[in-house]
């Protein structure tokens, strides 16, 4: 992994700016392992030998869900606009939505942040169900911050760890195993859907 990461050089943290990125801004790649993926860089930048900055990880992973969220809100801001919606989202049902936000969407979104595959979900329900840009904004930052620090600063003190350093190639084949667990579960879901629509 070391060789691979020296190999790209920069464009190591431009492909996780990518896909923090799209795991984030668009539904479609709601399957992507954010959350292991700033653990794992990290940890690998806590690794002796290891061409991965911690100070440039830490505001890539910030700009990248930030940035990654705001997209996803205002693509919630025009899904009205596509033909589909109102067949799908019911006036009522629009208008719970936006009296939930209107009271618990701060917290929603802030924690919502944590919960693997929803947190993709949540910044699209919220531009669709008119959250207020502004606290939207507020709450989103808290929640990204959090996000990237905890996840970030663990991963960097695993890193430091001697079995850690030690066992590094162990370590990689279980941050892999780990990575596609939601990506699997995406996908058992739309396979046990559809045996139920058949």
């Amino acid at each position: 992994m070391l060789p691979l990461v020296e190999t790209l050089g920069g464009w190591v943290y431009i492909a996780l700016f990518a896909i923090i990125f799209m795991e984030t801004g668009l539904v479609v790649f709601a399957f992507l392992p954010g959350e292991s993926l700033v653990f794992f860089a990290s940890t690998l930048a806590a690794i002796t030998g290891s061409s991965l900055d911690i100070k440039i990880l830490v505001p890539v992973f910030f700009f990248a869900a930030l940035i990654g969220d705001t997209v996803n809100y205002e693509i919630g801001c025009n899904l009205h606009k596509l033909p589909f919606f109102k067949k799908f989202i019911s006036g009522d049902k629009l208008a719970k939505a936006q009296a939930y936000f209107a009271k618990h969407g701060g917290r929603t979104v802030m924690f919502g942040r944590f919960i693997p595959l929803i947190r993709t979900f949540i910044p699209l329900i919220s531009g669709s169900a008119r959250m207020d840009y502004r606290r939207f904004c507020i709450y989103n930052l808290l929640g990204v911050l959090i996000w990237v620090f905890l996840g970030s600063s663990l991963g960097y003190f695993f890193g430091q760890l001697n079995f850690v350093q030690n066992n590094f190639s162990v370590i990689l084949v279980a941050f892999g195993l780990i990575s596609i667990i939601p990506g699997a579960i995406v996908s058992l879901y739309r396979l046990i859907r559809s045996k139920q629509v058949i």
